[in-house]
């Protein structure tokens, strides 16, 4: 019976079993397409991404100074409220403020200005004018090591910033060591070692929670070995934190222990999305260890940039470097032509 069922069984149609070599025959394997080639982007230069860094300062600022100044409109009282509103906006403060509107009335009276249209080129000039003492670069000239203390609340970008600023320093040929002596926070040390292996600088740091000694430590092995920049963290602390404000005064004897020239150069790291919290950072810090220079970052995240006049006008302290960004470039010299010319672009 099984023989018989299997007898019935159809035999194979040769043309059926022959059609799919044929097919794989005629029909070619198709090789998948190639992927289009994705032009890379083009590098902008630090001029291109400081105004798009500024964008949000820019339009609650730029724009509607634009809108007062517009062609037609007549220079009166009512314009320079409206102005004074923007200015306060955009987080300018109340001083430097009254300081731009009163160098505005000026300018009208002695160039005999009749038209609004003419006040955006006087106010930007007003403006460059107001920020020029802050443009002093940082020369890292007058020791070896050159240390440099960088202070600041927790949140600032400080770890950042030495990473960006060893980086830097290597560009221009220096050789660079890095001191964690942000003892509180155990992150501080991970974040600070990993911008050490990504620039291949060492880290001192120590588990034992003196600052002090860390950087002691530090500033002792540079020197052994001809190093030219100690860059040295210190732990965020907020102004009305006393007792840490004290230790950080005490950071900064230790080090003038081990040279008497130290600290070269004392940075505050500020967040500009602070606003006018900036002036009470800059003056706390400043009183307790006598501030050379500030670090403004953020500046690409907040519609607050205005707070550098206020600065100026207030807390004139020396404004080294500007940040727009997270890239190792995106940290640049303060210059006020470019940083105006951004804001007005």
């Amino acid at each position: 019976m099984f023989g018989f069922l299997k007898s019935r069984k159809s035999p194979p149609d040769a043309a059926s079993e022959a059609a799919p070599e044929a097919a794989r025959a005629v029909e070619p394997e198709l090789e998948p397409a190639p992927a289009p080639e994705v032009a890379p982007k083009p590098k902008l230069s630090w001029a291109q991404r400081l105004k798009s860094g500024l964008a949000r300062t820019r339009g609650s600022f730029t724009s509607q100074v634009a809108g007062l100044f517009g062609v037609g409109a007549k220079i009166d009282e009512a314009l320079f409220e409206e102005l004074e509103s923007v200015l306060l906006t955009a987080d300018v403060g109340v001083e430097a403020t009254q300081h731009l509107i009163e160098m505005l009335r000026r300018r009208i009276k002695r160039e005999r200005l009749t038209d609004a249209s003419q006040l955006k080129d006087a106010l930007k000039a007003e403006l460059s004018d107001l920020l020029r003492p802050l443009e002093h670069p940082l020369e890292l000239v007058g020791g070896k090591p050159f240390v440099i203390m960088l202070a600041g609340v927790n949140g600032a970008g400080k770890t950042t910033t030495i990473g960006k600023l060893a980086r830097r320093f290597q560009a221009e040929g220096k050789s660079v060591l890095l001191a964690a002596g942000d003892t509180f926070r155990a992150a501080a040390r991970e974040q600070l070692a990993e911008w050490g292996r990504r620039n291949n600088v060492e880290v001192v740091s120590s588990q034992a929670g003196d600052a002090a000694a860390v950087i002691f430590d530090a500033i002792q092995s540079a020197r052994a070995r001809g190093i030219d920049v100690v860059l040295a963290d210190t732990a965020g602390r907020l102004p009305t934190q006393l007792h840490l404000m004290e230790e950080i005064r005490k950071v900064k004897r230790v080090i003038q222990k081990a040279d008497a020239g130290a600290p070269h150069e004392i940075l505050l790291v500020l967040d500009a999305n602070i606003g006018q919290n900036a002036l009470a950072q800059v003056k706390a810090f400043d009183e307790a260890l006598g501030l050379t220079g500030l670090v403004m970052t953020k500046l690409d995240g907040t519609a607050k940039g205005g707070v550098i006049a206020a600065l100026a006008k207030k807390q004139p302290v020396p404004v080294r470097f500007i940040g727009v960004g997270e890239g190792l470039d995106d940290l640049q010299p303060f210059r006020v032509n470019e940083f105006v010319d951004a804001l007005f672009a």
